[in-house]
């Protein structure tokens, strides 16, 4: 990972070099060799990552060439705060009212002078010793190749399942042939065979949904206890109960399932010791043919949880033919899965016969390939490493992650290795990755690209490559939550300990995940403390460790999100400010929270800002305002906030803003609309509108020259007065729109501007709640104007009253709909329309 560090650096290097700062100026000659020896050892550390696992020389080299890349970069951050100071540095008379001036000046010099020197030995060993040529001048940096993915957007479709479709139908038989008693089903097999994608498979299907009145899944893991194990069936049916000891969550879980036909899924068992279970099917009620399904490794295990001899499924790997054409799904996704090159195909089936029909090999080696050039060179230079990978490791799913990982571009590398800090079957938000990311410069940012559209396009480069399960989607198929598949885990976790990225049980490393026993000392090295919390689980931290978290001055992220304190968080964060460094701050769904620290003014730095889902927070301090480097800033769900702080408009890098609701005109010390005139960079605005006086009559154009501006959501949540409407109606979204949401839209007719003329490059529609019964005559475009849309989603909208002939007629473009609780839709291809509904693609 040597090479993503330096990468990293170098970057940020760049963007520090190009600014004429005084500060920058007395260390100029520093940092610019520094640049140079690095841009000179680049094309060697590329492929350290292979030597160093082989030679134990090269692995020393690089674990004190990383650390010395850390101390450089914890300078250059210090030298861009004090560059923000006005005082020229070098005027000597100032030296003697500001000695700490004159001290930072001499201890930095002094620093980048040792560091300097111990690169070029660094260098200077890899040379002599290793006999690795190093370039002797500089080559002009491929920055378009190295920086930009050559496929940033989702092209695979991971909803694709090749091969299993056997193995689903017979445990389908099995679930509809139950008796009265509970019929236990195991399904065994090695990790990476597709045992969660069989049994998800079932699970999922249409036919099993309506047989079954109740279906829970559990991701058991190795690590879980018999209490986490109930609260995840409660919440499959649910019920996020907190509180109860196991007797209550179980009399709870017997409630729930009396009487009910029930489907329950162990997903990935490990443990031998399966008393947890004998007692948790002990207390399940009998009868109506309920099933239960558990996926494992181990074949006692599934024994000693009730499964018979004949209800055990052993799936077999891939045949030839189904291997190759999962392989030419992923490998060749952008051409719908057709090789398109023919001198290829013996190369990539040389590759598919060596993953042994292993469908996580397979996809992992087939991310790969999508992502690189279709040149036979390139993929027959891959096959050679494939190949010598399966030399030290005979395991083909391991060699292939093991490969993937090798094959990454080094920006990706270090986004990746943050994937080590959650636990087993978390499931891990899109977002909270993308910010983590911005937060500590991992994303190469050129061209005054935006940060989020880069950070997004690096998620993508991760799906695509196979290395993140998908978990959720949007309506129009856009990824939202992932997870880890627990052999990826296993290579990352080695991966991140092997760079001192990040150590499961070593407090004193630069990532941490937050547990209520993180942090006991201060740690100065810790640039990321983040929640990684399950899904509907919480942190509960004491007010003696929160104080810890201002203790790291090098600190970049810190989210405490799903967090609870003993303490009012505002007191505990009171000396934030202390992290100066600060760029990604999260106190999302955090108690009590009821108003931010003052001392929040010093943090300069913040790029992402989220308080999202805080229902206790009433205000926010004015000097948000100042925060001119911020790019994300999310208010969402916090119901007792009034208002925004007036000044908001000056926030000129804003490229996210969820959440926003407007000032009245009687709240003097709130942001009206209008202010969003000036915020030219938004891609995403998220507004909460609740009445007319929200919006002047001179405000109502405020939307239509934000020229950036892709997805917009408009709430209108608890409104009240017709004005409102008229007003709406008035809201013109900017033309070259993307995304529109509308919720709790308050009028029978949709607004004028929603039509196909207004909006010609709209894409994806969802309206959701409120009132209304028709569409306005304008939103049918006439006989040379119909909408592009490709995604529409229409959701409990109880008096809606339109046709589908319509609809596919103004829509031809139409690839999904998503349809439920419209009783008065006329018809649509979904059935159940009224009630649960479903999706037409």
């Amino acid at each position: 990972m040597v090479d993503a560090v330096v990468t990293v650096f170098l970057e940020k290097l760049l963007g520090a070099l190009s600014e004429e700062s005084r500060i920058f100026s007395e260390f100029r000659d520093h940092f610019e060799t520094l640049q140079n020896e690095l841009l000179l050892m680049q094309s060697f550390l590329k492929d350290a990552g292979r030597l160093k696992r082989k030679n134990q020389t090269v692995r020393s080299i690089m674990a004190n060439l990383r650390e010395l890349i850390y101390q450089a970069e914890d300078i250059l951050a210090d030298c861009q705060l004090h560059s923000s100071d006005d005082v020229p540095i070098s005027s000597g008379w100032l030296m003697c009212i500001y000695p700490s001036r004159l001290r930072f000046q001499y201890q930095t010099g002094k620093s980048l002078g040792e560091i300097n020197k111990k690169i070029a030995n660094i260098k200077q060993n890899i040379s002599s010793y290793l006999g690795v040529p190093l370039l002797s001048q500089l080559e002009p940096i491929d920055a378009q190749n190295e920086l930009m993915p050559r496929w940033s957007s989702p092209v695979y479709d991971h909803t694709q399942v090749v091969g299993l479709e056997g193995d689903a139908n017979k445990l389908k038989q099995w679930l509809f042939e139950a008796d009265n008693d509970i019929l236990s089903i195991g399904v065994v097999g090695m990790g990476g065979l597709g045992k969660t994608t069989i049994a998800q498979k079932v699970f999922n299907d249409r036919s099993v949904e309506e047989h079954f009145e109740r279906r829970i899944w559990v991701s058991v893991s190795q690590t879980f206890t018999e209490e986490q194990i109930m609260r995840s069936m409660l919440r499959n049916l649910g019920d996020a109960s907190v509180g109860d000891d196991k007797g209550e969550l179980m009399k709870k879980i017997h409630e729930y399932l009396l009487g009910k036909r029930y489907l329950i899924v162990m997903d990935d068992v490990w443990s031998l010791d399966v008393t947890w279970w004998l007692r948790i099917y002990e207390g399940l009620p009998k009868g109506n043919g309920s099933s239960i399904i558990i996926t494992t490794r181990i074949e006692e295990v599934a024994q000693k949880m009730r499964v018979k001899e004949e209800r055990l499924h052993w799936p077999k790997c891939l045949n030839r033919d189904d291997s190759w054409l999962l392989f030419r799904n992923v490998a060749f996704a952008a051409s719908g899965g057709e090789c398109m090159h023919s001198e290829l195909e013996d190369v990539g089936k040389e590759i598919v016969e060596k993953c042994k029909g292993l469908p996580l090999a397979i996809k992992a080696v087939g991310g790969i390939m999508l992502c690189k050039p279709s040149r036979y060179h390139e993929w027959r230079r891959i096959a050679n490493h494939f190949r010598d990978e399966l030399a030290e490791n005979d395991n083909s799913v391991m060699a292939s992650l093991q490969l993937s990982y090798d094959e990454l571009p080094s920006y990706l590398k270090s986004c990746f290795l943050c994937l080590s800090l959650y636990p087993e079957d978390c499931i891990i938000t899109k977002d909270q990755l993308v910010h983590w990311w911005i937060g500590e410069g991992f994303i190469p940012l050129r061209n005054g690209r935006s940060a989020v559209e880069a950070g997004e396009d690096c998620f993508s480069g991760l799906t695509n490559r196979c290395l993140l399960e998908v978990v959720d989607k949007t309506y129009h198929g856009t990824i939202s939550a992932c997870k880890v598949h627990d052999m990826v885990r296993d290579v990352v976790i080695t991966m991140a300990e092997d760079d001192a990225f990040f150590k499961p049980d070593d407090t004193n490393c630069r990532h941490l995940g937050i547990t209520t026993s993180t942090v006991q000392k201060a740690n100065h090295k810790l640039r990321a403390l983040l929640s990684t919390t399950k899904t509907a689980e919480v942190n509960k931290i004491s007010s003696n460790i929160g104080t810890k978290f201002c203790q790291s001055q090098y600190l970049r992220v810190m989210d405490l999100s799903r967090s609870i304190f003993d303490t009012p968080l505002s007191s505990i964060l009171n000396q934030i400010g202390f992290l100066q460094h600060l760029t990604y701050l999260s106190v999302s769904n955090t108690h009590p929270l009821v108003q931010l620290p003052h001392s929040l003014e010093k943090l300069s730095n913040l790029q992402i800002l989220d308080v999202s889902y805080c229902q206790n927070l009433k205000i926010l301090p004015s000097c948000i305002v100042t925060f001119k480097k911020l790019r994300v800033f999310d208010v969402s769900h916090c119901g007792s906030l009034k208002y925004l702080p007036k000044g908001l408009g000056r926030l000129s890098n804003l490229e996210v803003l969820l959440g926003f609701k407007p000032a009245k005109s009687s709240q003097l010390e709130g942001c009206r609309i209008a202010e969003l005139r000036n915020l030219i960079r938004l891609r995403r605005l998220g507004l909460q509108l609740t009445c007319s006086d929200e919006i002047g009559d001179t405000e109502v154009n405020v939307l239509v020259n934000l020229q950036e501006l892709q997805h917009l959501s408009i709430s209108c949540f608890d409104s009240h007065g017709d004005d409102l409407i008229t007003k709406l109606d008035k809201l013109f979204p900017p033309q070259q729109l993307h995304e529109l949401s509308l919720k709790f839209y308050p009028g029978k007719m949709s607004p004028i501007w929603l039509n196909p003329i207004s909006l010609p490059m709209l894409r994806y529609l969802s309206i959701s709640s409120g009132n209304l019964t028709k569409m306005n005559e304008r939103f049918w475009g006439d006989d040379n104007t119909v909408w592009k849309i490709e995604g529409l989603m229409l959701e409990s909208l109880s008096d809606l009253e339109e046709e589908w002939v319509k609809v596919q007629h103004v829509m031809p473009s139409l690839r999904v709909v998503t349809v439920s609780w419209c009783p008065e839709l006329v018809s649509f291809p979904i059935e159940d329309i009224g009630f649960r509904g479903g999706v037409w693609k």
